[in-house]
């Protein structure tokens, strides 16, 4: 039987004060240390690309259609980068989007305890692959077979990348929406059946827009997941920038550039050493925008249970 708070001794009480106050400023100290990383970040981002915005204007920047970047200069419109980078975001989820949900629904709704702990076992070990991994298997097995139903795929191409990213991103569609179908309360279930609904019917009537809000946030935080993708990006779909929809070609994204300059011999004086700083801080603003949305997103839709 548990003692209660006022049955306790001034020594017990004075204990499991000093516990609480310990527990709540450790986690207060945790909160304060993951915002203190993120301006962190920031402000390294800010400061370093500070000189790259000095020497190229920010309206360039953003509304260029050329990134050519050299050694004493080039032109820096970031626009091909984010082109390619939202071309494979977007095809990746058209793969992983509606296979994550199809798949959150059949585990949630229609399998056996048996078949369901069978079938989530393999897709949650797709998240415990390397990026890299992926990378290589876009480039030297995807790709050789987008090239033997049509020689128009290049070596290197947006599809390839696409299809890799949007495996990787599969366990966390899956695993987000399978937590937003679960938390829909069984009463509801129960009501659509004494209704004389299906189960089909329940499920697309009742369950899917109670789910509304965390499948639509596991989209926007997936889709920003492929986003920031790097190395499976690097090597499977190259590094040229392109400002166009060619699925069939090889793009450069803003992590793949930033990959790629990292690893050269640009001097870190130079603008194109700071130019990843710039195109990192658009990476930065892009995912924040995204995650800001998810947010608002289960703000707006979220349905309420007593």
């Amino acid at each position: 039987m548990a003692i209660r708070t006022s049955e306790r001794d001034p020594g017990q009480r004075f204990a499991l004060r000093l516990r609480q106050s310990s527990a709540r400023s450790l986690t207060l100290l945790c909160a304060c240390s993951l915002l203190a990383l993120t301006l962190a970040v920031l402000a390294v981002l800010t400061s370093q690309s500070a000189p790259f915005f000095s020497a190229v204007p920010l309206k360039d920047f953003l509304l260029g259609t050329e990134w050519r970047p050299t050694l004493t200069g080039g032109q820096f419109g970031v626009l091909p980068l984010v082109a390619g980078s939202v071309t494979i975001m977007i095809g990746s989820g058209m793969i992983a989007l509606p296979l994550g949900v199809l798949s959150a629904i059949f585990l949630n709704e229609f399998a056996g305890a048996k078949l369901r702990s069978a079938l989530k076992l393999p897709l949650e070990l797709l998240a415990a692959i390397p990026a890299v991994v992926y990378g290589y298997i876009g480039l030297f097995y995807v790709t050789p077979m987008l090239r033997h139903v049509s020689k128009a795929f290049q070596a290197s191409n947006a599809t390839s990348a696409a299809i890799v990213v949007g495996l990787m991103i599969l366990p966390l569609v899956s695993s987000l929406c399978e937590d937003a179908i679960h938390a829909v309360p069984r009463a509801l279930r129960e009501g659509g059946y004494a209704l004389g609904l299906t189960k089909a019917e329940v499920t697309s009537k009742l369950v899917l827009p109670s789910a509304y809000s965390g499948i639509a946030a596991s989209f926007v935080l997936a889709l920003a997941r492929a986003l920031g993708e790097t190395m499976a990006v690097t090597l499977a779909a190259g590094s040229t920038p392109l400002l166009a929809f060619a699925p069939q070609k090889g793009m450069a994204t803003m992590t793949s550039y930033i990959v790629t300059t990292s690893e050269g011999e640009a001097a870190s004086s130079s603008a194109r050493f700071a130019s990843v700083f710039a195109v990192g801080i658009t990476l930065f603003a892009l995912t924040l925008a995204m995650n800001l949305l998810a947010v608002r997103l289960v703000d707006r839709f979220r349905r309420r249970y007593l």
